[in-house]
């Protein structure tokens, strides 16, 4: 690293972080991210996920811990996990899961209104697992020394444009993302005593295994794109990983939401 980018940067090397969902996805991306800067990695997901996640932590030299964001022990495994691999400074929130369904039903009955419960495991797992990790990695890293200028960490939250315009039938996701866009500033303003950052990345449409393969899959996302300025494309995880490193490693972003999208503005569907 060049003297001015030490200026501005938050160093990377020697230091742990947590990925929640990392074991694939934007999370992955963003785990060999961190990882290529130095930092020890614990890829903190489901337990179906492990083989994959001790796969790609033992390619990054990191660590996989089984992580439910809806368990509070969980998170805290995952912390205390990292702490023992280097002070805690970052936590990126990559955890979460998408849910489509129209509000009411066609019969007009009571019973075929949306899925409740469905609605509640979208907002425990996308917006309540998001806090409850923010509250335990944050009280680890308010323990640690400061750096240089006071800071003792950095938070990227992983939202969606669907925050800013949902299309029919994400009520709940858009609803989940939406508290995770609103809740950055009032966090970021709290944590600032304790320096440490807040950021949100809201990503587009991106390339992911959530679309499947084939042909069929290939032409549904030919269709998806259409609506990307440009590139006209589904953005690759590395690019959305990318923003992420940036608002780990600079040290004057501070509770700001940015989209990730090619200018994509969703249409209602």
């Amino acid at each position: 690293m060049g003297p001015l980018r030490s200026l501005v940067s938050m160093e990377l090397k020697g230091v742990s972080a947590i990925v929640t969902g990392g074991a694939s996805g934007i999370g992955a991306a963003s785990v060999r991210l961190l990882a290529k800067g130095g930092a020890k990695v614990v890829i903190a997901d489901l337990d179906r996920q492990q083989e994959v996640g001790e796969a790609l932590a033992k390619e990054v030299g990191g660590a996989f811990c089984a992580v439910d964001v809806t368990n509070t022990e969980d998170i805290i495994n995952a912390v205390e996990m990292a702490k023992s691999m280097g002070p805690l400074r970052v936590l990126v929130n990559s955890a979460g899961i998408g849910w489509a369904q129209r509000t009411i039903g066609k019969d007009g009955s009571y019973d075929s209104a949306a899925n409740i419960e469905a609605f509640k495991k979208v907002i425990a797992i996308n917006l309540v697992g998001t806090f409850d990790a923010i509250r335990i990695a944050a009280t680890a890293m308010s323990q640690t020394e400061p750096l240089e200028d006071g800071e003792r960490g950095a938070i990227v939250n992983i939202a969606s444009v669907a925050a800013f315009d949902g299309q029919i039938g994400q009520n709940a996701y858009s609803a989940s993302k939406g508290g995770v866009v609103g809740m950055t500033l009032p966090i970021a303003r709290d944590l600032s005593a304790s320096g440490i950052r807040v950021n949100t990345v809201a990503p587009g449409l991106i390339d992911t295994p959530i679309y499947g393969q084939g042909d069929q899959s290939e032409a549904f996302k030919s269709q998806l794109q259409k609506g990307v300025l440009f590139p006209q494309k589904l953005g690759k995880p590395e690019q959305l990983a990318s923003m992420v490193l940036e608002c780990v490693t600079n040290s004057y972003m501070n509770a700001e939401t940015i989209r990730v999208d090619g200018g994509i503005r969703m249409p209602p569907k």
